[in-house]
């Protein structure tokens, strides 16, 4: 089946279920980092359309909130400020646009060179192992007082057990919404114990303007969140492979993988100017783009719209607001997981031997170093968490040498 040739309404129907498949992941990250959900699905939309002209409307994919930045963006708005926030992830696009101007000129073997498995791996563990305290607190829900804990963990735990069963169990299209199956189930036990407060529902507008914020320009946050860009970057060119196995298209070729590349970071940094979360690639759209076998890039460019639609309504901004933290803090108790499990199999699909001592000192330290939350100071700036952890992966991979007898991994 393709839908190069079934007619508009049907390619925009199928746009809003690839947006469906994605909401629960989209909503989920500003919801966390206290961010506009409005704004999440503006940026969405935005970024996938800016990723389309990159690649020239060849690439079936679909760009939204990337749960890499979760932890970088809490620490920097209580730091810095959301503003201040935005403007370092604005400037996380250059590290992007330098990958793709490598690419270019240099082929994807650079990328392997600087870039291989043992260093995006423990890096890719260290961002889902350093949010697990943030799940769990949120699942005892430190984070709403007025709900007793055993309420709260009983919540979280049904949502969990939901997510878990429609992931594992599920057959079709509702495969791909565990996330989605989860809070829908956690929401309406809250809203059956009374927990829910509709008020800011009620009293919002059907149409408002996305609350978007202009960024600000702080040297000590831009190189904070710059090396952190590096690893979902890096993590683009699997979800390119995978996109181009499920498509039976090379798109590593043509476009080529420097576009692709390019249409991320761009759509990263467009994001940050409206306020919204850096974007990724989405594996669940993928996954529905495999299952549906809708091939046609077009189908994004509805999703895109979709969720541009959808970002001018005021009431879906409020009611998504209205989902309690310990719903949320069942789901993350999954998804964060996930995130080190993606790291994990990094380094077991490349067949990294840690028994070797140069892999073992790399992961190692990385993972000290992230999950203890060392810090360094240089003067003014100080550097820690992912940042720091990507920046001395990179460093050990050059420095140490390479054991005569080991394979370079690709």
């Amino acid at each position: 089946m393709t839908t190069e040739n079934i007619s508009s309404p049907k390619q925009a129907f199928i746009g809003l279920q690839m947006l469906f498949v994605a909401f629960g992941a989209l909503v989920l990250v500003p919801l966390i980092t206290g961010l506009d959900p409005n704004v999440a699905l503006l940026s969405a939309g935005v970024g996938t359309l800016i990723f389309q002209l990159c690649t020239k409307h060849q690439v079936p994919v679909f760009l939204a909130s990337s749960f890499a930045f979760i932890a970088p963006i809490q620490f920097g708005v209580q730091k810095w400020g959301i503003p201040v926030t935005m403007g370092a992830l604005l400037c996380t696009g250059i590290i992007y646009f330098a990958l793709s101007t490598l690419v270019k000129f240099k082929g994807v073997g650079i990328l392997h060179k600087y870039f291989p498995p043992i260093v995006i791996g423990p890096v890719i563990m260290v961002i889902g192992l350093g949010l697990a305290p943030v799940a769990v607190d949120m699942a005892l829900g430190k984070s709403a007082p007025n709900v007793e804990p055993n309420t709260a963990m009983m919540i979280s735990m049904i949502t969990l057990a939901t997510t878990l069963i429609v992931a594992v169990f599920a057959k079709g299209l509702l495969k791909l919404v565990p996330i989605l199956a989860g809070l829908t189930v956690g929401y309406l036990l809250s809203v059956s114990m009374g927990l829910v407060d509709f008020t800011k529902v009620t009293e919002a507008a059907w149409f408002s303007l996305p609350n978007v914020s202009a960024p600000e320009f702080q040297l000590e946050a831009i190189f904070y969140l710059l090396p952190i860009a590096l690893a979902p970057a890096v993590e683009h060119l699997g979800d390119v492979m995978a996109i181009s196995q499920v498509a039976g298209k090379d798109f590593m070729k043509k476009p080529g993988l420097h576009r692709t590349l390019l249409g991320d970071g761009l759509a990263t940094s467009a994001a940050a100017a409206l306020g919204g979360p850096p974007n990724t690639t989405y594996s669940e759209v993928t996954g529905a783009v495999m299952l549906t076998k809708n091939f046609n890039p077009k189908i994004m460019t509805w999703a895109a719209c979709w969720a541009i639609a959808f970002s001018f309504c005021g009431k879906i901004g409020a009611f998504l607001l209205t989902i309690p933290t310990f719903v949320m803090g069942g789901i993350m108790m999954l998804l964060f997981g996930a995130v080190a499990v993606v790291g994990v199999n990094t380094l077991t699909k490349s067949n990294v031997d840690l028994s070797v001592p140069r892999n073992l000192c790399i992961a190692s330290v990385v993972m000290t170093f992230g999950i203890g939350g060392m810090l360094i100071n240089i003067g003014e700036f100080s550097i820690k968490g992912i940042s720091l952890c990507a920046i001395v992966a990179i460093v050990l991979n050059i420095v140490l040498p390479k054991e005569k007898l080991e394979e370079p991994s690709h």
